[in-house]
């Protein structure tokens, strides 16, 4: 069916703006009329395929919708709902107010699909780009508690955290990145500007040329020669890499890679653990059963490698095994984690212990990205003095040879 674009007013006259999937303008008329928006202007856009979904070039330039704006979406959700706000009124002011045109339509949506009869947590179900499943269930499980409100602070909290995290990430690496990126242009300059010319000068004089300096310049060929084939050689490896860590076994080895890196492979697997802590005590807390728990949790790890141990976790707990012996037998949680897993588990505070591990290891993952730059940078000046030694010695060994020749005659 084609896509229809409208702006009506709503039953207190605000600005109502979105789209809908429908048969024709009477039909999207009639389907306004029973929101209570009262259409204005309905026009048929043209950003649909031959099968109903938005082209391509739409999807290309279509705004992604951002951590930060379903954090924010989550936080403004919570305090309308808090303040009493009825569920459509605040859907139709976050619609009003979004700034991102994807959100602003996925909200008009919702908004429909609760004028349907459906759950908000069906509704959302239906965007899994946006939402995902471990934001559904909490959504669902607020819905069925009454406590929709709490459910959003507690998503909202969930996905500071993710923020913060990833911001402080991205901080401790910027120096790292650039230190890298100047070596390799350096090494770039070197290889294609100055070994050539330093390269002429050896051999004009037939001196003698040491290994090094004779591997510098094999090298600086190779690539003056052939440096078409080793870009490409560079991308095939990089697009190749890229396609199998996108299936099921290359995204599980390389995300049980990443945790053995030197450095921040502590840092992931920390984070990670927190994570897990994390989503599982708001699903303890919000009343989920713990299977239905362990298999949400799963989802939203962000690692292959520790969401398979999760959903071994609850195949042992489907068994009739306790959540203490099921987390031992995955073998990849601290000991910590499984003391504390075994005083919540006996104690009936399992929520509040596992809010405790996130804290901690919240805690460390932020210490250990701060100290992040002072642990590579050791590493970076090691690689870096190697590289100046190398390059030294390959230029200026065959200079002091020539020196000599020179004295002689």
């Amino acid at each position: 069916m084609p896509l229809f674009a409208y702006r009506g007013r709503g039953a207190r006259g605000e600005l109502v703006t979105g789209t809908i999937e429908a048969a024709d303008q009477g039909a999207v008329a009639d389907q306004l009329f029973t929101t209570g928006v009262t259409p204005v202007d309905i026009t048929q856009t043209q950003a649909l395929s031959d099968s109903g979904e938005p082209g391509w070039l739409t999807k290309l330039f279509e705004p992604r919708v951002t951590l930060v704006d379903i954090m924010l979406f989550s936080r403004q959700m919570y305090t309308l709902l808090k303040a009493g706000v009825p569920i459509l009124r605040s859907l139709a002011g976050l619609q009003e107010s979004a700034t991102n045109p994807t959100l602003r339509h996925v909200i008009a949506e919702l908004r429909i699909s609760l004028d349907a009869g459906r759950e908000l947590s069906a509704a959302m179900r239906q965007h899994p780009q946006v939402f995902s499943g471990f934001y559904v269930s909490v959504v669902r499980v607020g819905e069925a508690t009454g406590q929709l409100d709490e459910a959003f602070n507690r998503l909202f909290g969930y996905l500071e955290f993710e923020r913060e995290v990833r911001e402080r990430i991205k901080t401790a690496l910027r120096y790292p990145t650039i230190v890298i990126l100047v070596i390799s242009a350096a090494i770039a300059i070197v290889n294609f500007a100055v070994i050539p010319a330093f390269a002429k000068i050896f051999e004009s004089s037939k001196v003698p040329l040491p290994l090094v300096t004779r591997i510098l310049v094999g090298i600086s060929d190779f690539f003056l020669a052939f440096w078409p084939l080793a870009v490409g050689a560079i991308l095939a490896a990089v697009i190749g890499f890229l396609a199998y860590t996108r299936t099921e076994n290359g995204r599980y080895n390389w995300d049980r890679v990443k945790l053995r890196i030197p450095v921040a492979g502590a840092i992931i697997f920390k984070s990670t653990l927190a994570r897990f802590a994390r989503a599982f005590a708001i699903a303890a807390r919000a009343g989920v059963p713990i299977v239905q728990g362990l298999t949400v949790v799963a989802s939203v790890v962000d690692n292959t490698f520790v969401a398979r141990r999760v959903e071994q976790m609850r195949e042992g707990v489907e068994r009739g095994e306790s959540v203490l012996r099921a987390a031992v037998t995955t073998g990849v949680f601290t000991p910590v984690v499984v003391q504390m897993i075994a005083v919540g588990e006996e104690t009936g505070e399992l929520d509040d212990l596992l809010n405790e591990i996130a804290d901690m290891y919240e805690r460390e993952v932020d210490y250990e990205i701060k100290n992040l730059a002072a642990n590579i940078e050791p590493i970076i000046t090691i690689v870096l003095g190697i590289l100046v030694l190398i390059l030294a010695l390959g230029v200026f060994l065959p200079i002091w040879d020539l020196g000599r020749v020179m004295l002689k005659r």
